[in-house]
């Protein structure tokens, strides 16, 4: 494989802690619900995930609808009663989400290295200014949102947008990702090195296989300097 000269980032569950910060938002609403018991929140986030990834194949909306939408239907099915300012709460809570404890000073390493970076994300604008401010003092190369391509992964148009931006062939750009069904194999697809940022030891969900799998973002550090 050739150096690695850019490295590409989905954003909520590589860089920053999207199933904890999901999980506590839903199991505080199934309590508010007066749902004492609602399992672990994991389990919940799980569920809400699913719903979510069906209604990003459908015609495409603004990821804030896309939030109200998945969450009025985890709602529904769980029988409790709907509000549309717990629509609002979780797209304030999102923008609060905070990254991982190596995210910031792993790619502050890679950076430094001389490496590139860039996020390609399924959210809006307004929402992913709130998360770059979240991480900080860090700074992208390049941003790019579902709201700028009007199209969610794993639909490959984020990743060709990317490459614009990119300054570098695909073979030479490394697409860091913790979602096989989002991320693996769209950016394979379009020709890019991919790294799994696997936390939870888990086997690997599909047929698709990454040409790096760590634990955590200090491996794409160490690739960095190593090169």
């Amino acid at each position: 494989m050739p150096p690695v000269k850019v490295a590409t980032f989905d954003c909520y569950g590589t860089l920053v802690d999207w199933e904890g910060g999901a999980a506590a938002f839903l199991y505080d609403l199934a309590r508010r619900n007066g749902d004492f018991d609602p399992g672990p929140g994991r389990a919940l986030s799980e569920r809400w995930e699913e719903i979510q990834f069906e209604a990003i194949q459908e015609e495409y909306r603004s990821y804030r609808d896309i939030l109200t939408k998945s969450l009025r239907t985890w709602v529904a099915e769980r029988g409790y009663r709907w509000n549309t300012k717990d629509g609002e709460a979780l797209e304030r809570a999102m923008q609060a989400w905070q990254p991982f404890p190596d995210t910031i000073p792993a790619l502050t390493r890679a950076k430094k290295a001389g490496m590139r970076l860039v996020i390609i994300s399924n959210t809006d604008r307004h929402i992913m200014e709130q998360t770059l401010c979240q991480l900080s003092p860090l700074t992208f190369d390049a941003v790019v949102v579902a709201e700028d391509v009007r199209a969610y992964k794993p639909d490959t148009t984020a990743f060709t947008r990317a490459l614009e931006h990119a300054g570098a062939k695909p073979e030479e750009i490394l697409h860091v990702a913790f979602g096989f069904k989002y991320d693996i194999r769209p950016a394979q697809e379009v020709g890019m090195q991919t790294a799994w940022v696997n936390r939870h030891r888990e086997q690997p969900p599909g047929e698709e296989r990454p040409d790096h799998e760590w634990r955590d973002l200090w491996g794409l550090a160490e690739l960095a300097e190593a090169q």
